[in-house]
C-alpha cells in the first residue's frame, strides 16, 4: 500500500477543514523526528492539541455572541473601594460556580458607577470561560424587542430565544417607562428562565420602587416572589462611583474652585 504523500495529507486536512492541525502539521513531524514518540503519544499529542483549539475557539465564539459592552474580569474588581461588598463571600460564588450549578436569580442594586455591571460582567464571562451561553441586553432594548414581537405575533419565539441562554443579563432594569403588555411579557421570560436558567439584573432601584416602572403591583409581587425564591443580592446602595473621572474645565472659574 503506497503511503500519501505530504501534500496529500495536508489536502485531507483542508477537505476535513483541520485548519489547525495543517498550519502545525509540518512543525508536529519535525518534532516527531527529533523525540520519536511512540504512535500512541503522537496520535494523543495530535487530538489534544486540536481538541484545546476548538474549545478555546468556541470559548471566543460564546464570548462575542454574548455581545457585552465592557469585558470586565473579576481578578480586576477594586474591591478596596468597596469595603461595604462581603469580598470572600462575592468571589465563593465565583469560584465555586455555584450560582451556574444552581440556577437562580442575581440582582445587583446600587447607584451609578458603583460596580453593579463589572461584577455582572466577571460572573458572565466565568460561566462562558466554562462552557455556558450567555446573553448581555439592555432592558430598553429588551423591551423594545418584546414589544416589536408583540406586534408581529412572534413574542412566544423571542421569549424562548433568550430563554435558552444559561446566563442572561439584563442591565439597567427601570430605566424606560413600560406598557401594560411590555410588563407582562417581561414577566412571561422571567418566569420562563425560573429556577431553570441564571438571570443578572442590575438595577438602581430597590424592590419597594418596581411597582413604580412595572405600574402593576400585582405583577411585580409575583415577580419578586419568584425571583426571591432563590437569589442572590448584592446591595450596592452604600457604594461609592468607582469610574474614572477626567474632567478639565474651560474657564478659570472653575478652576479657582
Amino acid at each position: 500500500m503506497t503511503l500519501p504523500s505530504q501534500e496529500e495529507i495536508k489536502g485531507s486536512l483542508r477537505l476535513l477543514k483541520l485548519d489547525h492541525l495543517l498550519e502545525q502539521w509540518d512543525g508536529i513531524l519535525t518534532k516527531a523526528k527529533e523525540e520519536k514518540p511512540s504512535y500512541h503519544r503522537f496520535l494523543s499529542d495530535i487530538v489534544s492539541s486540536e481538541a484545546t483549539y476548538r474549545r478555546e475557539n468556541l470559548r471566543l465564539s460564546r464570548i462575542k455572541r454574548a455581545k457585552i459592552p465592557e469585558h470586565f474580569v473579576m481578578e480586576t474588581f477594586p474591591f478596596d473601594k468597596q469595603p461595604n461588598l462581603k469580598k470572600r463571600f462575592v468571589l465563593e460564588i465565583y469560584d465555586s460556580l455555584e450560582f451556574m450549578k444552581k440556577p437562580q436569580d442575581m440582582i445587583f442594586i446600587g447607584p451609578t458607577g458603583c460596580g453593579k455591571s463589572g461584577l455582572a460582567t466577571s460572573y458572565t464571562i466565568h460561566a462562558m470561560n466554562n462552557g455556558y451561553r450567555g446573553c448581555w441586553i439592555d432592558f430598553k432594548e429588551l423591551l423594545d424587542l418584546l414589544w416589536r414581537a408583540y406586534g408581529d405575533r412572534t413574542d412566544k419565539k423571542v421569549i424562548k430565544r433568550f430563554s435558552d441562554f444559561d446566563v442572561l443579563v439584563i442591565d439597567e432594569l427601570g430605566h424606560s417607562t413600560i406598557r401594560k403588555e411590555q410588563a407582562g411579557l417581561f414577566f412571561n421570560l422571567m418566569k420562563t428562565r425560573h429556577k431553570k436558567k441564571t438571570t443578572m439584573i442590575t438595577t438602581q432601584l430597590g424592590y419597594d420602587e418596581w411597582a413604580n416602572f412595572l405600574q402593576n403591583e400585582h405583577l411585580t409581587a409575583a415577580l419578586l416572589d419568584r425571583m426571591t425564591e432563590n437569589c442572590t443580592v448584592f446591595n450596592m446602595h452604600h457604594c461609592i462611583s468607582i469610574r474614572p473621572k477626567n474632567v478639565r474645565h474651560a474657564t478659570q472659574e472653575e478652576d479657582k474652585k
